[in-house]
C-alpha cells in the first residue's frame, strides 16, 4: 500500500515511543484517533498498519505528539543550562529520555528514568502483591539494583522494562511470606467493586496475573509480555486465557477486555501511593553496595585468618600413626576358678571351725 507523503507514519518503534512519552496509554490513543485499543496495539507492533481516514488522524496523533515531546526536550535543555530558573517545588513532567546521551549525567539519567517510571510502577505492584508497602519496597529494591547495574541498565533496549522485571521479581519472591510483618492481610480498598477485582486478582496463580497485567494493564503486546515472563508465546496466551475467564466467572461485568483494563486503571490510580525521591534511592543503593562490600571484605580476612591460624598450627613433620595391635601366641588364657574338690571343701570347714586361739600353725606369734 503506498502511503500518501501529506500523512507520513513513523516506524512502529517510535510510535510508542511518542505515546510513552507523553504519558498516554493505548485506550487513550484509541480514543482519540476513535479505533479500538488491540487496534492501536497491532499499529505499535507493526502487525498491521492504518489506512483511509484512521491513518490520517494516528498520523496526525503523532506529528502532535513529537512536536510536543520536542517541546519538552528543549525546555528540559534549557533547565539544565540554566538551572535557577527551575520553579522551586515543581515536579519534572515525566519524559522519554534517551539515557545515553551524553548530555546527561548518570545520577541525572537515573533520576529521568526514576521520574518517568517509578509512579505507575508503585501502582502496577500493587495490583500485583495487594499490599502497598511491599510494592514500594520492590519498586525501590529493582531501582537499587538498577543503579548499581547502571552501565548495563543505560544502554538496555527497554530500560523500564528491565526496572519492571525486577521489580515484579522481588514482589513475587516467595521469601516475603517468612516475614513478620507480611503474614497479616493489609486493609483492601475502600470501594466494593475495587475489593471485589482485587480479591479475584489475588487469588490467580502468579504468573497469570503477572501476564494479565502485563497484557491488560501495562499495555504489552503478546510477544513482549511472554519475553518479559520468560515463557513462551502459546503458554502466555493460555495464562492470559485462563486469567480472564477466572476474572470473568466472578465478574461477568469484566469479560469485555477493554473494561477490564479500565477497572485495572482505575483501581491502580485510587491508591495513594507515593515513591521515594531518586536521590534517596540511589544514596540507599550505594550504602547497601558499601555494606555487602564491607562485609565480604571482613569475610575473607576472617577466612584468610583462620587458614593461617591452621597452617601455623598444623604439625611440621610427619607422624606415623600407631600400629594397630596384634595377638601374642603361647600365653594360656585366663580360667576362671572351678568348683572345689571334696578334699578342699573339708579342708575349707575344718579351718571355718577352728578358732583364733588355735594351733600356732594356724595362728602364727611373734616372737
Amino acid at each position: 500500500m503506498k502511503q500518501s507523503p501529506s500523512t507520513p507514519l513513523p516506524p512502529p518503534d517510535e510510535r510508542r515511543r511518542l505515546r510513552e512519552a507523553q504519558s498516554l496509554t493505548q485506550a487513550q490513543v484509541a480514543a482519540r484517533v476513535g479505533v479500538a485499543r488491540e487496534t492501536v496495539r497491532s499499529w505499535e507492533t507493526g502487525r498491521t498498519t492504518p489506512r483511509g481516514r484512521k491513518r490520517d488522524a494516528y498520523a496526525k496523533l503523532l506529528a502532535e505528539l513529537a512536536t510536543e515531546k520536542n517541546e519538552q526536550d528543549e525546555k528540559e535543555q534549557k533547565e539544565q543550562k540554566d538551572p535557577k530558573e527551575v520553579t522551586a517545588g515543581q515536579d519534572p513532567a515525566p519524559v522519554a529520555i534517551d539515557l545515553r546521551s551524553d548530555a546527561l549525567t548518570p545520577a541525572q539519567a537515573f533520576d529521568a528514568l526514576y521520574a518517568f517510571c517509578a509512579p505507575a510502577l508503585v501502582r502496577q505492584t500493587y495490583l500485583l502483591t495487594g499490599r502497598r508497602e511491599l510494592a514500594r519496597e520492590s519498586v525501590e529494591r529493582a531501582f537499587q539494583l538498577a543503579w548499581q547495574s547502571w552501565p548495563e541498565v543505560a544502554l538496555d533496549r527497554d530500560p523500564a522494562g528491565w526496572v519492571r522485571a525486577t521489580a515484579y521479581e522481588c514482589a513475587l519472591s516467595p521469601w516475603h511470606r517468612l516475614r513478620p510483618r507480611y503474614r497479616h492481610p493489609e486493609p483492601p480498598p475502600a470501594d466494593a467493586t475495587d475489593r471485589a477485582l482485587m480479591d479475584v486478582l489475588l487469588k490467580l496463580p502468579p504468573p497469570h496475573r503477572r501476564t494479565l497485567l502485563l497484557y491488560d494493564g501495562v499495555g504489552l503486546d503478546l510477544p513482549d509480555t511472554a519475553a518479559e515472563t520468560e515463557a513462551s508465546t502459546p503458554a502466555t496466551a493460555n495464562r492470559l486465557l485462563h486469567a480472564r475467564a477466572a476474572i470473568a466467572e466472578r465478574l461477568p461485568e469484566l469479560s469485555d477486555p477493554a473494561e477490564l483494563h479500565r477497572r485495572l486503571a482505575t483501581l491502580a490510580s485510587t491508591e495513594r501511593l507515593r515513591a521515594a525521591q531518586p536521590p534517596a534511592v540511589r544514596h540507599g543503593s550505594e550504602r547497601r553496595a558499601r555494606f555487602w562490600t564491607r562485609a565480604a571484605i571482613a569475610f575473607t580476612v576472617a577466612l584468610i585468618g583462620t587458614t593461617s591460624l591452621t597452617l601455623r598450627s598444623a604439625p611440621t613433620h610427619y607422624e606415623p600413626p600407631v600400629a594397630p595391635g596384634s595377638d601374642v601366641r603361647g600365653v594360656p588364657k585366663r580360667v576362671a576358678p572351678g568348683p572345689l574338690s571334696e578334699a578342699e571343701s573339708k579342708l575349707r570347714e575344718k579351718l571355718r571351725e577352728e578358732s583364733a586361739r588355735g594351733p600356732e600353725r594356724l595362728q602364727p606369734t611373734l616372737p
